[in-house]
């Protein structure tokens, strides 16, 4: 019995072995399957039930197909504001997140010593350690009227936030800072030396450089790192709740009409737009070879 099995063993080895296609097709055949069952069956499921209904009187699904619930989200000027200041927040921490990450990484990858640079990388990494849920409500916290925040803002004479839109993007460009950083460390530690020596050789200062040499380089890198962070804050809906006082995002808008509302058609098509919104925007990411630094 064993030599038999030994046997079938060596031939399925034989095989795979010559035939190395079967052998890819075996080892990414069932992560695929879950991708396609999982994730997009998932996103399927979402987009039919956008076009459902729901009963006024009774509150259950209507399983009639129409573009209602597109047409309130068009038609409604308090749905479009709600979905241009979401993708408003999405971008500006994006861009707040860039500008710091740039310089912090540059420092990584090209100036600090190896011993820095591993100190440097647990520090940018330990504060992913921490809940979600604890680093937002730390910052409520600060963000309070009795909080630091407004404590160095008062010996510096100037006026503190509080709790808002400002709140939101301050929490959010702090939640999602490592994963701009980290992508953009890569892309410069991939950097050659080099090319930076021959610049220099050339005669132009370091501020050029950076701009003509070292910003193009990394370009896509810090495209991957916007991916993380637009897609994190155009989804987030806790923490606006949190910190953002009265205001909306289309998270809030999906979590209130899933709980609350019991609107699960409605809620499945306000979900629809930060969907289209990111496959509109990994598809100009794509064009720039960023998907390679992800």
């Amino acid at each position: 019995m064993s030599t038999a099995s030994e046997g079938t063993r060596h031939g399925l080895s034989a095989v795979l072995h010559r035939h190395p296609r079967l052998r890819l097709s075996l080892l990414i055949g069932p992560p695929m399957l879950w991708l396609g069952v999982a994730y997009l069956g998932a996103l399927g499921a979402l987009f039919i039930t956008s076009l459902w209904g729901q009963d006024s009187f009774t509150g259950t699904v209507v399983r009639e197909w129409n573009l209602d619930n597109f047409r309130i989200l068009w038609e409604s000027e308090v749905y479009r504001k709600i979905a241009f200041r979401t993708v408003g927040i999405a971008a500006l921490v994006t861009a707040i997140d860039v500008l710091i990450a740039f310089p912090v990484a540059l420092y990584m990858a090209k100036i600090a010593s190896p011993r820095m640079r591993q100190v440097l990388v647990i520090a940018v990494l330990t504060p992913l350690w921490a809940s979600y849920l604890v680093k937002a409500y730390a910052w409520r916290i600060m963000l309070s009227e009795d909080g630091v925040v407004s404590d160095l803002g008062g010996l510096l004479g100037i006026d503190t936030p509080g709790y808002g839109l400002v709140a939101v993007v301050i929490t959010l460009a702090y939640l999602w800072l490592p994963f701009m950083i980290l992508p953009i460390y890569a892309g410069l530690e991939r950097l050659p030396d080099s090319i930076l020596e021959a610049s220099m050789d050339l005669g132009a200062k370091t501020g050029h450089t950076v701009r003509r040499v070292v910003v193009p380089q990394v370009f896509p890198a810090v495209i991957a790192g916007s991916i993380f962070t637009f897609s994190l804050s155009l989804g987030d809906y806790i923490t606006v709740r949190i910190v953002g006082g009265a205001n909306q995002m289309l998270g809030n808008v999906v979590y209130d009409n899933v709980g609350a509302a019991n609107n699960l058609p409605f809620a499945a098509a306000v979900a629809t737009i930060p969907v289209v919104i990111m496959l509109v925007y990994l598809g100009a990411a794509r064009r720039t070879g960023a998907l390679e630094n992800v």
